[in-house]
C-alpha cells in the first residue's frame, strides 16, 4: 500500500507489513495434556516415567520367576558322543537355510553374504523405497507381499529344519537330551526323588565298594567315556543308584543289547581283553549302587 502525492517521476512507498504473516513471539509454552484428555501427554516426564515403571514390575517378575525355579543344568559335554547339532528354535529357519546346495559347498559365500546381503539390505531401504503415506497393509501390495512370503519362508525352513531332526534322530536311535531329561524326571518321581537340580535338593548318591576290583573293569570297558570315571555321567546317564533302577539281569542285558540310544558294549568290552566272568561281575556289581546301603 502506498500514500503520498503521486508524481510521474517518483512515488513515495510506506511499507506497513503483509497481514499473512504472524508476527513471532519467541518460544511458546505448549498447553498441558490435561487441555487434552485422552488424546496425548507429555513425553518426559509423564509417558517415560510409565514406561519405566512397568519395565521395572516386569524386570522383578523375571528375577522372581528365575529365583524360584533355577535353570536346569545341561549334562557335562563329552566331546566323544554322537550328537546330532541342534541350533536353538528361533535360529531353525536360518540353519535349515545354510543346508541347501546354493548356500553351502563352493557356494557358502553366497550364502552366507551375498543372499542375507540382498535381504538386509533390502530391509535398510525399505523406508527410502516405500515412501507411500498409505498405511494400510492391502493398500501396499509390494511390501505386504514381502512381509508375507518372508513370513511363510520362516515357518516353512523352521518345520522342514525341525522335520529332519526328527528324522536323523529316529534314524540313529538317539534321544534329545531335553527327552532323557524329562524320562530321568519321571522315574525320580515314581521313585518318591525330588526331580529338580535346585540347590539343596540333590543328594548326592555313593559308589558301593568303590575297591571292588569291578570297578577296574568299569574303566577298562570304556564305560568311562560316557558315565565317567566317578559314574556320575559324562554325556550319558549316571550309574550312582543304577541298582535302583535295574536288576543284574537286566543290567548284563544291557550290556550285550544296548538300551535307548546307547549301544552295545559286549563286544568291545571283549575287544579290550575283557572275559564273560568280568562283565558277569560289573553287572552284579553295577547292580549294587543303590541309593540306600
Amino acid at each position: 500500500m502506498a500514500h503520498g502525492h503521486k508524481s510521474d517521476d517518483q512515488e513515495k512507498i510506506i511499507f506497513v507489513g503483509d497481514s499473512r504473516v504472524r508476527k513471532g513471539a519467541g518460544f511458546i509454552t505448549p498447553p498441558d495434556y490435561t487441555a487434552y484428555p485422552g488424546k496425548s501427554e507429555a513425553f518426559i516426564p509423564n509417558f517415560l516415567l510409565k514406561e519405566w515403571m512397568v519395565g521395572v514390575v516386569v524386570l522383578v517378575g523375571i528375577l522372581v520367576l528365575t529365583i524360584s525355579e533355577p535353570a536346569p543344568l545341561g549334562y557335562p559335554a563329552n566331546p566323544s558322543a554322537s550328537v546330532i547339532p541342534m541350533p536353538d528354535w528361533y535360529f531353525l529357519f536360518l540353519y535349515q537355510y545354510l543346508k541347501y546346495p546354493y548356500a553351502s559347498g563352493d557356494y557358502v559365500l553366497l550364502g552366507v553374504l551375498g543372499v542375507s546381503g540382498v535381504a538386509f539390505g533390502a530391509l535398510l531401504l525399505a523406508p527410502f523405497l516405500d515412501t507411500g503415506k498409505e498405511r494400510r497393509f492391502y493398500k501396499r501390495p509390494i511390501a505386504s507381499s514381502l512381509m508375507i512370503l518372508s513370513v511363510m519362508a520362516v515357518f516353512y525352513l523352521t518345520n522342514v529344519a525341525w522335520t529332519h531332526y526328527a528324522h536323523e534322530l529316529e534314524a540313529s536311535g538317539q534321544k534329545p537330551e531335553h527327552i532323557q531329561r524329562e524320562e530321568e524326571a519321571r522315574e525320580k518321581h515314581a521313585q518318591g526323588l525330588p526331580t529338580s537340580n535346585a540347590p539343596g535338593q540333590k543328594e548326592e548318591v555313593a559308589i558301593v565298594e568303590k575297591d571292588d576290583p569291578a570297578m577296574e573293569t568299569f574303566k577298562k570297558a570304556g564305560c568311562i567315556g560316557c558315565h565317567a570315571a566317578d559314574m556320575k555321567g559324562a554325556g550319558g546317564p549316571s550309574l550312582r543308584g543304577v541298582g535302583d533302577k535295574h536288576s543284574q539281569e537286566e543290567i548284563l542285558t544291557i550290556i550285550k543289547e544296548g538300551y535307548n540310544s546307547m549301544p552295545a558294549q559286549y563286544d568291545n568290552a571283549i575287544a579290550q581283553g575283557l572275559t564273560d566272568d568280568d562283565i558277569n561281575h560289573l553287572a552284579e556289581w553295577l547292580a549294587k549302587q543303590k541309593a540306600e546301603q
